[in-house]
């Protein structure tokens, strides 16, 4: 028997940042470090590359780096594998991630779901955990960190390579663990998400696990496996998630593994960044208070029909919000089209439903993906 425990994501920033410094994972993981050394695994996201020297790529939204030697904390909390796949980890371009993956293995820690190319970022990682072979395939959503062909960054969601790739090597692996990042922020379960996850385990993952969406999304036994539909975050003080609603909830991931045997897997709620420094455990009450909420949205997570309810619901209230970022609204016009009136008034119905069939047709948005790929934003973060 193997015990893998899988935390989400690690991000030192914000009033963390001093003690990931000084490599001072007590104070990091308090209470959660007992965990972390009974487990033969400790696995978690690493939602920034380790830099020596800023190198910023131009992108949306905010841009994460952290100096080198936060490895320390990682190392010293005994975490044994660190997940790569992420929106994050190309926010210093290659430089970033060639730093990254070369302080982890001086670390003695392994990284999963990103390379210099598409084929290494693919690769899975094998633990041998006593014998038992555990597989560990690492995905991302497609953002501004993805690898390509002879570009390096995270490994994409490629439902069809992945099957490829399970029919040729997972006959090796006792058991196999997916780390899926994606999903909406603060909207952990879609129905597309959870279509892609139960086909996971249809194919043969023992668990599969999405991380990004800073917010607790549930869990499901689905036939042999368990899908995790976002965990929250481990030790990750973002400035402008501080008053969010659910932002600084968490859980662990422990999956007890055996060979030719189903997994047994548990979850462990712990309260992260509020106050920093790092992660505590809830106390008895607030523990069994957890278990009982999480209760009830496992109950919902588990029907698809709710999923599909619970994501109109948030479609509806973003709506206006999504369709100002695809007409390249800036802050004045976004905000005149939170009731939707630019949008009706200004590109009109005709050329709305242009933008609809580019955005919708499936080869329509392979072109579309092509063309940002290939001139806006190739892979490797330089547009040209």
């Amino acid at each position: 028997m193997a015990s893998v425990l899988i935390g989400a994501d690690l991000c030192p920033i914000g009033e963390n940042l001093p003690y990931f410094e000084r490599g001072d994972a007590e104070a990091l993981f308090h209470d959660l470090l007992p965990l972390f050394r009974e487990a033969d695994l400790v696995v978690a996201n690493l939602e920034c590359p380790l830099i020596e020297h800023e190198s910023p790529i131009r992108k949306t939204g905010p841009i994460f780096g952290a100096p080198v030697h936060c490895v320390e904390a990682l190392r010293a909390a005994g975490i044994g594998l660190i997940n790569l796949a992420n929106n994050h980890i190309m926010d210093h371009g290659e430089a970033g991630l060639r730093c990254t993956m070369e302080v982890c293995r001086r670390a003695g820690i392994a990284t999963v779901g990103a390379g210099l190319n598409l084929h290494e970022a693919a690769r899975p990682h094998v633990a041998d955990l006593g014998g038992l072979k555990v597989g560990f395939v690492s995905v991302a959503e497609r953002e501004f960190s993805i690898a390509g062909p002879a570009a390096p960054g995270a490994n994409p969601l490629d439902v069809i390579d992945l099957v490829r790739r399970v029919r040729t090597e997972a006959h090796e692996w006792d058991h196999w663990i997916v780390l899926y990042h994606g999903a909406a922020e603060f909207q952990p379960v879609t129905p597309q998400v959870q279509r892609v996850c139960r086909f996971l385990v249809d194919l043969g993952a023992t668990a599969v696990v999405v991380q990004h969406p800073h917010q607790l999304g549930g869990w499901e036994q689905y036939r042999h496996g368990y899908i995790v539909y976002g965990q929250g975050a481990l030790v990750m003080d973002e400035p402008i998630y501080r008053d969010k609603p659910g932002f600084h909830e968490g859980f662990l991931v422990r999956l007890q593994l055996e060979r030719g045997k189903a997994a047994v897997m548990d979850c462990i709620p712990f309260r992260q960044s509020k106050p920093p420094p790092g992660a505590r455990l809830l106390d008895t009450a607030d523990a069994s208070a957890w278990y009982e909420r999480m209760e009830a949205r496992n109950r919902r997570v588990a029907d698809p029909a709710l999923v599909e309810d619970e994501w109109l619901r948030f479609c509806q209230e973003n709506r206006h919000d999504a369709i100002s970022t695809v007409l390249g609204h800036g802050r004045i016009l976004r905000w005149l089209n939170r009731r939707g009136w630019v949008e009706r008034l200004w590109p009109g119905e005709r050329r709305m439903r242009g933008v609809r069939n580019m955005i919708l047709c499936e080869t329509h948005r392979e072109m579309l993906q092509t063309v940002f790929d290939r001139w806006w934003y190739p892979p490797g973060g330089e547009s040209s």
